[in-house]
Protein backbone atom coordinates (compact mmCIF):
# COMPACT_ATOMS: atom_id res chain seq x y z
CA UNK A 1 0.00 0.00 0.00
CA UNK A 2 1.34 3.42 -0.93
CA UNK A 3 2.06 6.04 1.70
CA UNK A 4 1.06 8.92 -0.60
CA UNK A 5 -1.23 11.43 1.04
CA UNK A 6 -3.45 13.78 -0.92
CA UNK A 7 -4.59 17.01 0.68
CA UNK A 8 -6.53 20.06 -0.35
CA UNK A 9 -6.37 23.56 1.15
CA UNK A 10 -8.38 26.60 0.28
CA UNK A 11 -7.55 30.27 0.79
CA UNK A 12 -9.17 33.50 -0.32
CA UNK A 13 -8.43 37.19 -0.57
CA UNK A 14 -11.20 39.77 -0.66
CA UNK A 15 -10.86 43.43 -1.67
CA UNK A 16 -13.53 46.10 -1.33
CA UNK A 17 -13.07 48.68 -4.06
CA UNK A 18 -14.53 52.16 -4.46
CA UNK A 19 -13.72 53.59 -7.86
CA UNK A 20 -10.02 52.80 -8.40
CA UNK A 21 -9.18 52.66 -4.70
CA UNK A 22 -9.00 49.55 -2.48
CA UNK A 23 -10.78 50.51 0.74
CA UNK A 24 -10.69 47.05 2.38
CA UNK A 25 -8.40 44.02 2.09
CA UNK A 26 -8.80 40.75 3.99
CA UNK A 27 -5.29 39.54 3.16
CA UNK A 28 -4.96 35.81 2.40
CA UNK A 29 -7.15 33.71 4.72
CA UNK A 30 -7.26 29.91 4.80
CA UNK A 31 -10.68 28.31 4.80
CA UNK A 32 -12.42 25.19 6.00
CA UNK A 33 -13.61 22.64 3.46
CA UNK A 34 -16.94 21.17 4.52
CA UNK A 35 -17.88 17.50 4.67
CA UNK A 36 -20.05 17.99 1.57
CA UNK A 37 -17.09 19.64 -0.18
CA UNK A 38 -14.96 16.54 0.38
CA UNK A 39 -17.86 14.23 -0.60
CA UNK A 40 -18.32 16.15 -3.84
CA UNK A 41 -14.61 15.85 -4.66
CA UNK A 42 -14.90 12.09 -4.18
CA UNK A 43 -17.98 11.90 -6.45
CA UNK A 44 -16.27 14.07 -9.07
CA UNK A 45 -13.13 11.92 -9.16
CA UNK A 46 -15.23 8.78 -9.55
CA UNK A 47 -17.60 10.26 -12.13
CA UNK A 48 -20.42 9.37 -9.76
CA UNK A 49 -23.91 10.79 -10.16
CA UNK A 50 -24.47 13.85 -8.02
CA UNK A 51 -20.97 15.27 -8.45
CA UNK A 52 -20.79 19.05 -8.64
CA UNK A 53 -18.40 21.82 -9.54
CA UNK A 54 -17.93 25.10 -7.70
CA UNK A 55 -19.75 27.75 -9.71
CA UNK A 56 -20.48 30.59 -7.29
CA UNK A 57 -19.11 32.57 -4.37
CA UNK A 58 -21.28 34.10 -1.64
CA UNK A 59 -20.72 36.81 0.96
CA UNK A 60 -22.40 36.92 4.33
CA UNK A 61 -22.71 38.71 7.64
CA UNK A 62 -22.33 35.65 9.91
CA UNK A 63 -19.65 33.58 11.54
CA UNK A 64 -17.27 30.88 10.35
CA UNK A 65 -18.75 27.75 8.80
CA UNK A 66 -18.16 24.38 10.44
CA UNK A 67 -17.54 21.05 8.69
CA UNK A 68 -21.22 20.02 8.73
CA UNK A 69 -22.58 23.32 7.33
CA UNK A 70 -24.24 23.35 3.92
CA UNK A 71 -25.19 27.06 3.97
CA UNK A 72 -23.38 30.32 4.77
CA UNK A 73 -24.57 32.15 7.90
CA UNK A 74 -26.09 35.54 7.08
CA UNK A 75 -25.68 35.08 3.33
CA UNK A 76 -26.08 38.36 1.43
CA UNK A 77 -25.80 37.38 -2.23
CA UNK A 78 -24.21 34.99 -4.74
CA UNK A 79 -22.58 35.76 -8.07
CA UNK A 80 -20.91 33.56 -10.68
CA UNK A 81 -17.24 32.69 -10.22
CA UNK A 82 -14.76 32.32 -13.06
CA UNK A 83 -12.44 29.31 -12.81
CA UNK A 84 -8.92 28.96 -14.19
CA UNK A 85 -5.92 26.75 -13.48
CA UNK A 86 -2.65 28.67 -13.19
CA UNK A 87 -0.99 26.43 -15.81
CA UNK A 88 -1.39 23.06 -17.47
CA UNK A 89 0.84 21.55 -14.74
CA UNK A 90 -0.89 23.36 -11.89
CA UNK A 91 -2.06 21.65 -8.71
CA UNK A 92 -4.33 24.58 -7.87
CA UNK A 93 -7.74 25.82 -8.94
CA UNK A 94 -8.22 29.58 -8.88
CA UNK A 95 -11.67 31.15 -8.76
CA UNK A 96 -12.26 34.86 -9.19
CA UNK A 97 -15.48 36.72 -8.65
CA UNK A 98 -16.62 40.33 -8.67
CA UNK A 99 -19.61 41.44 -6.65
CA UNK A 100 -20.43 44.58 -8.63
CA UNK A 101 -22.29 47.58 -7.25
CA UNK A 102 -23.84 47.91 -10.73
CA UNK A 103 -25.59 44.57 -10.05
CA UNK A 104 -26.91 45.77 -6.66
CA UNK A 105 -25.38 42.87 -4.74
CA UNK A 106 -26.16 44.84 -1.59
CA UNK A 107 -29.17 47.16 -1.39
CA UNK A 108 -27.94 48.90 1.76
CA UNK A 109 -24.62 49.13 3.57
CA UNK A 110 -23.72 45.69 4.99
CA UNK A 111 -21.04 44.58 7.43
CA UNK A 112 -19.78 41.53 5.56
CA UNK A 113 -17.69 39.03 7.53
CA UNK A 114 -17.74 35.63 5.82
CA UNK A 115 -17.41 34.04 2.41
CA UNK A 116 -18.21 30.67 0.88
CA UNK A 117 -17.74 28.73 -2.34
CA UNK A 118 -20.90 27.03 -3.63
CA UNK A 119 -22.09 24.46 -6.17
CA UNK A 120 -25.06 26.57 -7.32
CA UNK A 121 -26.30 30.12 -7.93
CA UNK A 122 -29.15 29.77 -5.44
CA UNK A 123 -29.54 27.31 -2.62
CA UNK A 124 -26.83 24.85 -3.46
CA UNK A 125 -24.31 23.37 -1.07
CA UNK A 126 -21.37 25.05 0.63
CA UNK A 127 -18.00 23.62 -0.46
CA UNK A 128 -15.89 25.70 1.92
CA UNK A 129 -15.50 29.10 3.49
CA UNK A 130 -14.37 31.18 6.44
CA UNK A 131 -14.60 34.56 8.13
CA UNK A 132 -12.49 37.69 7.79
CA UNK A 133 -12.38 40.97 9.72
CA UNK A 134 -15.86 42.48 9.39
CA UNK A 135 -15.88 45.15 6.69
CA UNK A 136 -18.48 47.75 5.88
CA UNK A 137 -19.56 47.43 2.27
CA UNK A 138 -21.66 50.21 0.72
CA UNK A 139 -23.92 50.10 -2.33
CA UNK A 140 -21.38 52.07 -4.42
CA UNK A 141 -18.53 49.63 -3.73
CA UNK A 142 -17.43 46.48 -5.57
CA UNK A 143 -16.04 43.42 -3.86
CA UNK A 144 -13.36 41.43 -5.73
CA UNK A 145 -12.46 37.93 -4.58
CA UNK A 146 -9.69 35.51 -5.49
CA UNK A 147 -10.15 31.97 -4.15
CA UNK A 148 -7.47 29.31 -4.54
CA UNK A 149 -7.77 25.59 -3.80
CA UNK A 150 -4.37 23.86 -3.71
CA UNK A 151 -3.85 20.10 -3.93
CA UNK A 152 -0.79 18.35 -2.59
Amino acid sequence: MSSDVVGVKGAFRLNIVEGDKIVGDSGWVQNLITNEGFRSLTRLLGGISGSSQITHLALGTGGAPIATDTTLAGEVVKRAAVTAATSSTSKALQLTGTFSSANSYVTSTQNISNIGAFFSSSGGTLFGGNTFASSSCATNQDCNVTYVFSFS
